[in-house]
């Protein structure tokens, strides 16, 4: 159980204290993930960018995740989405492209992401239920050539971290439950985290 993300960002900071002088570029993954972000990358003296993905909902259940979309537009879905309609399915895809698209824009409008080539990158997230968004940010940036990827998260289940362990080089994953129904009941303080608050942040970094 965490206090706050914070908390989480700062043990998450220890484990990855090897790699201050390194230069990282730690990718974090909004909204939850971009306070994380902000700490571990000050912590190791890196960059801070985001990594844009988005979760495709279940039909009737949105917070249940059958697939992630990523800013390249790939699409990485579970077994569970072959039982949605293929009409529905195609057109929460598409929503979620727009919705990544138009974060981007908020999120950095003066500069181009900054490229993971030959860096070593730490992809963060507060936590990951079915490790679908993690695992089409990892998908997604192993196709552009980082020397390291490291996932780097609070709480996930014992099978998530599993799953994520054949996407990156390296996970590094604060609790692993047995018994896990969302990644909210491990922090006491889940505040939602807004986007006037994730650009903030990423401003922080440029300054």
């Amino acid at each position: 159980m965490f206090r706050n993300r914070r908390e989480a960002a700062e043990r998450l900071a220890e484990r990855l204290s090897h790699l201050a002088g390194q230069n990282p570029l730690v990718l974090a993954i909004p909204r939850g993930g971009a306070p994380m972000g902000r700490i571990i990358a000050d912590a190791l003296d890196g960059e801070l960018d985001v990594v844009l993905v988005r979760k495709v909902g279940a039909p009737g259940n949105p917070e249940f995740a059958i697939g992630a979309v990523s800013e390249d537009g790939s699409v990485y879905l579970e077994e569970e989405a072959r039982h949605c309609p293929d009409g529905v399915l195609a057109e929460e895809i598409e929503r979620q492209r727009e919705l990544i698209t138009e974060r981007r824009r908020r999120y950095t409008p003066v500069r181009a992401p900054i490229d993971p080539r030959g860096r070593t990158v730490v992809v963060i997230d507060d936590g990951s239920a079915t490790g679908a968004t993690m695992a089409a940010a990892l998908t997604t940036l192993r196709q552009r050539a980082p020397a390291r990827l490291i996932a780097a998260i609070g709480v996930a289940p014992p099978d998530t971290v599993e799953r994520l362990a054949a996407l990156a080089d390296e996970v590094v994953c604060l609790e692993a439950p047995r018994h896990f129904r969302a990644v909210g009941q491990f922090f006491v303080d889940f505040g939602q985290v807004e986007d006037d608050e994730v650009i903030a942040l990423l401003g922080g970094d440029e300054a």
